[in-house]
Parts: C-alpha cells; structure tokens; sequence
C-alpha cells in the first residue's frame, strides 16, 4: 500500500487547484472525515451552503482509497450531485492532487440497469414492451411522437459511448426509453449474447480499478439489501444528502401489485406456460376485490382480497415452474422478461400475505393504473443498521440533519440510536455565509392558510407580483404536482411572452434546470424533486417560492403509521414525523437560494402558519439565519432592486458524450479531464493601478464603473471580487466614483 501524504496538504492542494480559499468549516469538516476512516467510526456531518463539503469528503476519501488500493463509494440522492461530482468537483480535485500523490486519482460513475440502453433489445433480443413499436418506429417515423424518439433513441445508441439515458438531450419520455432498456432482473447476464459489449458490464468492469466511485442511494441499498455485489468491495462509504436515505432507502424496498400487473406477467409468459389462462383470471380477480376498497392504510387483509391474493400466489408460483428453460437450454430474452415479471408477483402477492410486523399495507388509485395495492416497512431504521453500517465506516452529509440542535431524530431513523448500535459522532461545521445581509425570508401573513382546493386568487395574485418584481428569476417549490402545474398555466396565461414558465414533467429534471439557469427572465416550477437538487448560483434565481408548509398528507399510510406508533410510546407523533418531515423540506427548499458568497434575494412563504401556527418557531428555526419580515413592500422593493442591477448568469455546464466510468469525454470516447476555469492574465495598460497589493485591471476597473451606476453597495463587491473594503475603496477613490456602504436589505 502507497504511504498517504499529510491531509493538510491534500487539502491545500485541491482547494488551490479549484482556484478557492480554505474555509474552517471545510477543514474541520475534511479532518473529521479523515479522523472517522481511520478510527473506523461512523460520522454524521452537518455541513451548511458554502461549506464545501463535496471537497471535505472526496479529498480524504481519494487518500484513503490511494492508501488502502481500494475504492471510496460516494452515494448521492439526485442526479445533479451526481453529475456535479463527475463533471465539476473530481476532476478539479483529480488533477490538482496528481502532483502531490503521484499519479491522477481515478473515479467512476455507476447507475442502474435501467439508466442504460440495452444492446441486446435494441437487436431484437427481447420482446418489445409495446406492440411492435420499434418496428413501428424504425420503419415510419411519422407515426407519432413516440416512433420518432425511438428512432431517435437507435441512432443515438449507434454513437454513444458509454449508453447513459442523461447523455441524451433532449431527453425521451419514459415509454419510449422502456424500449430501449432492461430491468436487472429481465437482463440475461452472463448467458447475454452481447454480454462483452454491454453498456453496464464495461461501465461496472472499469469502476473496479478507479479510487472513487459515485452512485446513488437506491443503487447503493440494493447493493448493501440483496447482496448482488454490483459495487466492488469497499470499506468507506460516503452519504451526501443523507437526509434522503430514508425516504430512498423505504422507496427501494417498497412493492405494489395491481390486477392490471398480473395480467400483464401472464401476458408476458404466453405460450410458455399452460398456466396463463389460470393466471389471468387471478389478477382479474385481485382487479375486482380492490376495486370497490377506499383509499388508505389497511389494517387488516379483507377476506376478499385475501383470497385474490392467494391465487395469485399460487398460479404465479406454477407459471414459474414453466417458464424454466428445458434441459440443455437457456433462457431466451422473451422467457427472462416473463419471468422477472412473473416473479415480482409472486413475490409481492407473498409478502402482503405474510402480514409482517413492521409492514404497512395501502391502497391508492392511479390515474392510469387503477386501484394499486402498496407494501412497505414502517421503519427502515434496523435494515440501515445491519446492512449499511456494517464492515465499512460510514459518513453520512447534508445541510440538514441536525433538528432542534440534536442529531438524534435523523440518527434513530438510520439505525445509530438504541441498544446494540454502532459509535459514531455529529458535527455540526455551520456555513460560511452572511445569511441576514444575503436573504430575507418573507412570510406573507397577510394571506389565508392555504385550503384543500389548492391556491386562491389571492396566493395566484401574490406569485404574480412577487415574479413581475424579481423580473422572472423564480424556482417555484408545491406541494404537489397539480398545484404546480395549475400555478404554471395560470402564470403563463399572465405573463405571456414576457416571463416564460417551465414546469417539471414537460422534459427531464436535468434539462429544464439547464433552461432556467440559462435565461434569468425564466421561472421553474415544480415538486419534490426541485426541493432538494437544484442547484444554480447567480442572478438566474433570486426569489425561492413555497406555496405551503410541506406536511406528509393527512392519509399518508406510512406517515399516519409512523406517527401512531410513535403516540403508542408516548412520543408527540405530529411533532415527531409530521413536522419533521416538512421542517426538513422547508429547510432543502429555503437552501435553493443562496448557493454562493454574492448570491441575493428572498424566499417567500405563502403559508399564514409560518408566523400564526404552533409549531411556527420549530420551523422557522429549521431555516438558514435569513432576514425575516412580513413587509410585503419592502420585499417587492428588493426584488426589483436586485432584478435592475442583476449580474449576466453563471455559464450553464452544457450536457457533454461520457465515457465508460462516466467521466466527460470526446466523441471519439476518449477520456479527457475537465479543463480548471483560470482567469486571463491582467493586462498591461497605463491605466491600471495598484492598491493594497493588488493589480486592478482596464476589466476590473470597467466593473466598479458600471456598480456605481449600478447602486451597488461596497459590500456586495467584497464578495464579487474576493478583495478586501480597503482594497475596493482605495481604487474606487482613485476612479472618482460613488460606492455606498452597507448591507442590501439595510
């Protein structure tokens, strides 16, 4: 094993080569890391905006792995830390650690089956999941949208080189990309006849060898659950956004079956088996015994579902029987899609039987799907445990895991509370930003608390005005997707042309980010996957709104269950899951605003209980230190100020070919790391001076010019050009200019 150099001077070296400053929360954050791989320890790590907490993880975690020839496994709830990981943070960190360790840290992506084209069913291997839609698609593009993505979709995987779903843009919807991909459990493996080309096995080969490998909470659950060995052995893991593990973890290990489900299994199984006919009519059964069922949490197993359930069991159990290969043969794709479906409902059907314990039971309706039947465990905590926290050490990283100044709330939900539990240690390294002076946090009080019909003309007239002040520059944050989509269209039918408006589902997550960092006048609205992942600096977002408190809804199975329990005990359930739950979401979506040192603006709550509720101060203390008010004037006034002296966008990192481990790469597949940003040389000009030390140039100098036209203020340039007051004062009295003193919202 290579001898590890000291981690200060990792640290200076990478936070050098990224062109920063050391901050103590990232150093104290860094040694921690360090100091639990070491001691074998499992840290939890609250680590604020601006912390750099990507940084105080990866460069102990490329020591370790450098120093013990094995892989550091970072796992993230979104796809943009991912790609933030991949595309930004290592390969800066890779190539200024080169120098110090000898040779360039090496890192991969992984992801799951599904995020991959399939060679194999693009070749005909495999039934398609339409009737004949990439025949369709291939022979006549015109036959509506979903022919044209998948001819789309065939030319695209003749060029790609590392087969990824996110290399494509504009992205495809999810029917079309069903065509063109495999669950792991249809997927042949080894017995694939394209197994030496495949997308997956090339990608999951070359993540054996490298020192960092990014992947996802579910993948990595899956993993750690079912024993698939799908990562390489390793003994660090890192959880970033680790408030999420839970939600993911639960998601992962959580069944449904529906009539509409076993029908299409039987389907599937065809000519294969004698037995569909039998299977058939059990899921017409099973469709039947939900259908005239309310919605909700089932305490019990009523008789008649009972007995549906128990046929499906069993004839899904002989058509299993049938659908093995006779002897001497191997599965064909079209027999291994059967029996992956065939076998999720024998499965699911078995444990809604088995009535576990800790396993809550519901039913919900689907628009599309009907009456859907749910299954899932009540606490993930002892899972977590026993599977997560055992043989590796374990960091675990968000903005928000401390509540109420304790981590123990997120620690007993993970499995780290409780007799037997493992050690592990909480730090909380705070944030490195002036919150007060940067945001103010407005609570329109003036409003009525929010109904069940959804929003008001009053709350629809508010969006207006505050959007119109900010000139655009809005992520709206709902607590539903129809509440979304409603404020979306009604915006849209105001502002016209002026304002554009996107909203999530009308492409990928990915994409519409993308749209709204590029033109400031934009606004994004959407739901739970906008609370958490998105992340654009600048003057593209300066005004964050929430429509409502984001409790779990009151017929929430699993939070109703949770709650119950906890009430059992004598705990405070509301307190305890539902007001958790929404003070951990309030302070994700308030995070959305200032992701950097010269970010400004307002987050807007349009929810009255915010100031009048109960629980009022539990929340409001969830939140980053903004400036409160409930001055609907003052905050207009904010908005517009800071929508006229608005600084151009930060450069959106455009969608880039990868490679096999998912590193950015050409198109001829070669591997390249990311070029580091370095600022031109200044130039020479008998203009430019010198002040305390510091060489301002004709661009520089053309700056202060235009923030004094601006009425910028002296300390928003502090943060602009990284420069002391003393510094910027002294130019700005040699250039004549004007430049006040004092905090934006003063």
């Amino acid at each position: 094993m290579a001898q590890r150099p000291a981690l200060d001077d990792l640290l200076h070296a990478a936070v050098s080569g990224v062109g920063g400053a050391e901050r103590p929360g990232q150093v104290e954050m860094a040694k921690a890391v360090a100091h639990a791989i070491d001691d074998g320890e499992h840290l939890l790590v609250q680590a604020g905006t601006g912390t750099g907490k990507s940084l105080a993880y990866l460069v102990p975690a490329v020591a370790h792995a450098f120093e013990a020839g094995k892989p550091a496994v970072v796992a993230t709830a979104t796809l943009a830390l991912q790609a933030q990981i991949v595309d930004r943070d290592m390969p800066r960190v890779a190539d200024a650690l080169a120098p110090v360790l000898g040779r360039r840290p090496t890192y991969a992506l992984v992801k799951g089956r599904r995020n991959y084209v399939c060679l194999n069913k693009l070749e005909g291997g495999f039934p398609d999941d339409e009737d004949g839609l990439l025949s369709v698609g291939q022979v006549d593009a015109a036959v509506g949208r979903l022919g044209q993505e998948v001819v789309r979709l065939r030319e695209w995987a003749g060029a790609t080189e590392s087969g990824d779903r996110d290399e494509l843009v504009p992205g495809v919807s999810e029917r079309a990309w069903r065509q063109v991909s495999v669950s792991a459990h249809e997927c042949m493996g080894g017995k694939c006849p394209l197994v030496a080309e495949c997308f997956v096995e090339r990608a999951r080969e070359a993540a054996k060898d490298v020192d960092v490998i990014v992947t996802n909470h579910s993948f990595m659950a899956i993993d750690s659950f079912e024993g698939r060995q799908m990562l390489p052995e390793h003994d660090v893991l890192v959880v970033d956004e680790a408030h999420e593990l839970v939600d993911r973890v639960t998601a992962t290990i959580t069944d449904e079956l529906t009539g509409t489900m076993v029908m299409s299994a039987a389907k599937k199984a065809g000519r294969m088996s004698e037995n569909t006919a039998a299977m058939d009519e059990a899921g017409e059964m099973l469709a039947q015994a939900l259908e005239p069922l309310e919605e909700g949490r089932m305490l019990g197993i009523p008789d008649s579902v009972g007995l549906a359930l128990a046929r499906v069991r069993d004839t899904a159990r002989t058509v299993q029987s049938d659908l093995k290969p006779p002897p001497g043969q191997e599965s064909d794709g079209a027999r291994q899609v059967a029996r992956a479906a065939v076998d999720e409902i024998h499965e699911n059907a078995e444990r809604i039987l088995e009535e576990r314990e800790l396993d809550v039971v519901w039913l919900n309706r689907d628009q599309r799907r009907g009456p859907v039947l749910r299954v899932a465990p009540m606490s993930v905590a002892m899972l977590v445990r026993d599977k997560v926290f055992e043989e590796r050490t374990v960091v675990l990283t968000s903005a928000t895991l401390e509540l109420g100044g304790t981590f123990d709330a997120v620690a007993g939900t993970i499995g780290l509370r409780g007799e037997g539990a493992p050690k592990w240690q909480g730090l909380d390294v705070g944030s490195p930003f002036d919150y007060p002076k940067q945001a103010i946090a407005y609570v329109a009080a003036h409003l009525p608390p929010p109904g069940r019909d959804g929003a008001g003309d009053d709350t629809l007239d508010e969006i207006e005005q505050l959007v119109r002040a900010a000139g655009g520059r809005t992520l709206g944050l709902f607590s539903s997707m129809r509440a979304a989509q409603t404020a979306a269209e009604i915006m849209r039918a105001r502002f016209g042309d002026d304002i554009p408006v996107l909203c999530q589902g009308e492409d990928q997550i990915t994409t519409l980010v993308r749209q709204f960092a590029r033109d400031p006048r934009t606004c994004l609205f959407g739901t739970l996957t906008l609370w958490q992942g998105v992340d654009v600096p600048g003057s593209s977002c300066q005004l964050v709104l929430i429509d409502r408190i984001p409790f779990p809804r009151p017929d929430d199975p699993l939070a109703s269950a949770r709650s119950q329990a906890i009430a059992r005990m004598g705990g405070n359930g509301f307190m305890a899951v539902s007001a958790t739950h929404a003070a951990l979401r309030l302070a994700q979506g308030a995070g959305r605003l200032v992701r950097r040192a010269d970010d400004r603006g307002v987050v807007a709550f349009l929810d009255s209980r915010m100031m009048t509720a109960r629980y009022a101060g539990f929340l409001q203390r969830s939140l980053p230190p903004f400036y409160p008010t409930t001055d609907k004037k003052m905050v207009l006034a904010a908005l517009a100020r800071l929508d006229s002296m608005a600084p151009p966008p930060v450069a959106v990192e455009e969608p880039a070919l990868r490679s096999l481990t998912g590193a950015r790469a050409d198109a001829d597949g070669t591997e390249h790391p990311r070029p580091v940003a370095t600022p031109p040389p200044a130039p020479v000009s008998s203009r430019s001076a010198v002040t305390s030390g510091h060489a301002w140039t004709d661009e520089q100098d053309e700056e202060l010019r235009d923030a004094a036209d601006a009425g910028m203020q002296l300390d928003e340039l502090v943060d602009h050009f990284e420069l002391s007051e003393e510094t910027i004062a002294a130019r700005v009295e040699q250039l004549g200019l004007t430049i006040a003193s004092g905090a934006l919202f003063d």
